[in-house]
């Protein structure tokens, strides 16, 4: 591992202040990833910011009836909160279907949203990716690919996002608070917190140089079942191969509301809003299901290892809205 510096920082004001001071520094808080990322040689920081004193681990109620999630709360105690527990069950099914319970007690809400991709060839610092290298070129396109991207892909990449919790944000319409180094707020709606690779896979958020995550803040609960359905090859410590974070709000055997949201099948997480438009004032039927699952595949493209994560993925938000349903 390359040596680096290593301070804490007593205020978000003198965090962001250091890191704009430093290209090469980064913010550390459970370090889940990011020291997995430097042990590789992937991440090469040349000093580390530890954030983990900073008070943002809070979890409150917002005058709204909305909750707000501080950016350094555990994933385990998030899930177990009280308020996501009754209001967004959703998110906390999210939570406890990702990595292990130890991994989760250490993991924060903000670095959750800084995932980074497990990609086969982007940890291997022995091949070439254009999320670490721009231009080198993508690897997995024409070798192993079971676990790629299906929606939203480009020939410049095609790896998936890896959170759980964030697939849950994105459904929930969830925002993103972030501070930058002049002390000024800005929001990020869930949705577009993160990017498509397009012909900038480098560039995973639309977070701006020199900005902290402060918290994320869910709007009022709606009225809904929702359901978290993850589909992996283990049943723990194992990413999703496609995972489906589904609401339904059924009155007088008509869907009221509809939320979907889908993991493992782009480089963000995937919002179908156009499936959402299809359930919305319709009766909740297998047959509907299915045609709004084929609506969220539309422009899918699968390759040599993952064109099964296309059927797949019908098939799991059929099997998510039918278990609503009943």
């Amino acid at each position: 591992m390359k040596p680096f510096n290593y301070q804490k920082a007593n205020s978000s004001n003198a965090a962001v202040q250091e890191l704009s001071s430093n290209d090469r520094a980064k913010f550390i808080g459970g370090g889940t990833n990011l020291l997995d990322l430097m042990k590789s040689g992937v991440e090469l920081p040349d000093s580390l910011i530890d954030i983990t004193k900073l008070p943002l681990a809070d979890i409150t109620e917002l005058p709204d009836g909305g909750v707000r999630i501080g950016a350094l709360a555990r994933n385990t105690a998030t899930a177990n909160h009280p308020l996501i527990r009754e209001r967004y069950s959703l998110l906390s099914q999210a939570f406890l279907s990702g990595a292990t319970q130890q991994l989760r007690n250490m993991a924060t809400v903000g670095g959750n949203l800084m995932q980074r991709t497990r990609c086969y060839y982007f940890y291997d610092t022995a091949t070439p990716c254009n999320k670490r290298e721009p231009g080198s070129g993508c690897p997995a396109i024409e070798g192993f690919n079971r676990i790629h991207a299906i929606l939203g892909a480009t020939d410049a990449c095609i790896a998936t996002h890896p959170s759980d919790m964030c697939v849950a944000l994105a459904a929930l319409d969830a925002v993103v608070r972030v501070v930058n180094a002049s002390g000024e707020e800005r929001e990020i709606p869930a949705t577009e917190f993160h990017r498509l690779p397009g012909d900038t896979p480098n560039i995973d958020t639309n977070l701006q140089e020199n900005e902290l995550i402060t918290a994320v803040d869910l709007p009022p609960s709606l009225n809904v079942k929702s359901y978290y359905l993850k589909v992996r090859d283990r049943a723990s410590y194992a990413f999703a191969l496609v995972s489906v974070a589904a609401a339904l709000e059924i009155e007088n055997n008509s869907i009221k509301t509809a939320r979907l949201a889908m993991g493992g099948v782009a480089h963000k997480p995937w919002r179908a809003t156009n499936a959402e438009e299809i359930l919305i004032g319709a009766s909740p039927t297998e047959k509907l299901f299915r045609q709004a699952a084929e609506t969220a595949l539309q422009g899918a493209q699968g390759y040599q290892h993952n064109n099964f994560k296309i059927e797949l993925a019908k098939r799991a938000i059929v099997r998510a809205f039918t278990t609503l349903a009943e």
